[in-house]
């Protein structure tokens, strides 16, 4: 088929349109904190049958034709966009990161993926027509493997700019987010790509069985082969060729021949590109900037021209449907809140912590709206359950960045000596010794952890041998790492000084115990570095001392900590 002069006319002109209102709204949506692929989904949605199909039939008709050769080429370049934009996600990954953070990002991931696969599997299967589906379908098992999966995967990129923006990237918290989502991407896209061979039973002559062989065999070759071969080559391209254009070339001729073989054997070409993507990133001789140049490269061209062509294919004014929508956008936040923020505490992190990481994994973004477009061309899906699932992964990434925001501040607020140091855990004592006071203490963190007085008691003695908690000014800070999921910090007002051999020899008049949990040593150095901060002055200790009740030692003690 030739192309018209009037179809390259129509398709230059097209492509500049959606380019030009996929970077105004992206822009736009930059300037509130949220993703710019939200605005170049909108932007699609306004230029296609939704809005402009609606209001100015003609228009839409001419600039965007169903029929001839502009739709096929601009099916080409969005499936052009699409494998270049899991190249880069691939790029984006790093494998050492997952073993760095082995136990928590296992846990995180893997309760991650289970608990919403099972939410997404079960009533799909249980109740398809609800989605549009006959019971007695064929397509009913692959329906539900298809929703169960599009439930588990996370958005490696969008994750990575939302942690990128609150500055978590390179914090612990974010390298298990990072770490996980990793681990969601490489699992989920196997999977999906089975369920898209499976449609398609045999490609060019081979079975589903062959495919499991072709795509164990590229896995191991991938890996454990070209793997090393890249790296040796990566020094070897950028000396001798010139730079970046050798580089960039070797890396999307890598990409497409990859996505080309997984294509072939009926494992979709995405799955090729990412796998291309990690093992290249993978590699310590791929220089930064010729990250940054494909990434800019290929997010400000070629993916906007994807995520704005979503909006086209659908008319989601007449296809959405509220029921599909709700039910998708509960089983959504459920199973990755609540599967990731399971992991992330069996894992070891605290309450607020694990919210924060369930919902930071909850971000849908461009792997969601990918898996529903495939499926939907596949036949797979009903358009209004494509609609639900744009919706669910444009709100989810949306709402990951103010929802994390929320329960780490929460966190913070856990973890500051002015909100655990309250009226309830002060005391006035009168006390003979050291003992005595640290036996007092001890009693009271029991009622608050659980652990028994005895066990406190014998941690605080053993540390007061090892090393004598006065510190000077008449302050004393007995202190303990134990298993507890949060801090317990207790002050004691001495009616009669006593002697915690502090260096400066003055007996204390006041005592701070901090009890901290023991997989949290910043929290516990954070802890003993406020306390002598906020009330190691020796004016202060001495205005403490002086209360005659609890109420007027906390009332003095909050002005000294806020």
């Amino acid at each position: 088929m030739n192309i018209s002069h009037q179809e390259v006319t129509v398709f230059l002109l097209s492509i500049s349109v959606l380019l030009f209102l996929a970077r105004f709204l992206g822009e736009m949506f930059n300037k509130i904190k949220q993703p710019s692929i939200i605005g170049e989904i909108f932007a699609g949605i306004l230029l296609g049958p939704t809005l402009l199909g609606n209001i100015f039939p003609e228009i839409h008709a001419y600039l965007f034709p169903k029929t001839g050769a502009v739709p096929i080429a601009m099916e080409g370049i969005t499936t052009l966009a699409v494998v270049m934009l899991l190249i880069v996600s691939g790029l984006e990954v790093n494998l050492s990161l997952i073993v760095r953070q082995t136990k928590t990002a296992f846990f995180t991931s893997t309760f991650g993926m289970v608990i919403p696969f099972i939410l997404g599997f079960v009533p799909c299967y249980y109740f398809p027509h609800f989605f549009g589906i006959a019971p007695d379908s064929e397509r009913v098992l692959l329906f539900a493997l298809f929703m169960g999966t599009a439930l588990s995967i996370s958005a490696l990129p969008v994750i990575a700019r939302t942690l990128m923006d609150m500055n978590l990237l390179k914090s612990e918290m974010g390298m298990i987010i990072i770490a996980s989502a990793i681990v969601n991407d490489l699992f989920g896209w196997v999977i999906f790509s089975f369920i898209l061979g499976m449609m398609g039973g045999k490609k060019d002559g081979i079975g589903f069985e062959q495919q499991l062989m072709w795509i164990f065999g590229f896995l191991v070759f991938m890996f454990l082969i070209l793997r090393k071969v890249i790296d040796k080559a990566l020094p070897f391209i950028q000396k001798t060729f010139s730079y970046p254009g050798s580089i960039l070339n070797f890396i999307f001729i890598l990409g497409f021949l990859a996505a080309a073989l997984t294509e072939y054997v009926g494992i979709h070409a995405i799955f090729g590109a990412f796998i291309a993507g990690v093992i290249i990133g993978d590699s310590s001789h791929l220089r930064e900037k010729t990250r940054e140049i494909i990434h800019q490269f290929v997010t400000n061209i070629f993916a906007p021209l994807f995520f704005i062509s979503i909006g086209l294919k659908v008319d989601f004014v007449a296809n959405f449907d509220l029921p599909v929508v709700l039910i998708v956008l509960v089983l959504a936040f459920a199973g990755k809140v609540i599967g990731a923020g399971l992991g992330a505490r069996l894992g070891g992190m605290n309450l607020m912590e694990s919210l924060a990481i369930g919902f930071g994994m909850n971000s849908r973004g461009a792997m969601e709206i990918i898996l529903g477009l495939l499926a939907l061309q596949a036949g797979l899906i009903q358009e209004s359950v494509f609609v639900a699932l744009v919706i669910m992964a444009l709100l989810t990434s949306m709402l990951s960045a103010p929802a994390m925001g929320y329960f780490l501040n929460l966190s913070k607020r856990k973890s500051r000596l002015q909100d655990i140091l309250t009226h309830k855990n002060i005391f006035i004592l009168d006390a003979e010794s050291s003992g005595d006071v640290l036996s007092t203490l001890a009693a009271k963190a029991a009622k608050d952890t659980g652990l028994s007085q005895e066990f406190i008691l014998q941690e605080l003695l053993d540390r007061e041998k090892l090393l004598p908690t006065g510190i000077a000014n008449g302050l004393a800070i007995p202190h303990a790492k134990l298993k507890i999921t949060f801090p317990v910090v207790l002050l004691a007002v001495l009616k009669k000084p006593v002697d915690f051999k502090a260096s400066d020899n003055i007996p204390a008049s006041v005592v701070v115990l901090i009890i901290s949990p023991g997989d949290e040593s910043e929290l516990y150095l954070n802890l003993l570095a406020e306390t002598v901060t906020k009330l190691g002055d020796p004016d202060r200790v001495e205005a403490i001392a002086a209360c005659k009740t609890t109420e007027e030692a906390a009332h003095l003690i909050k002005s000294f900590t806020a």
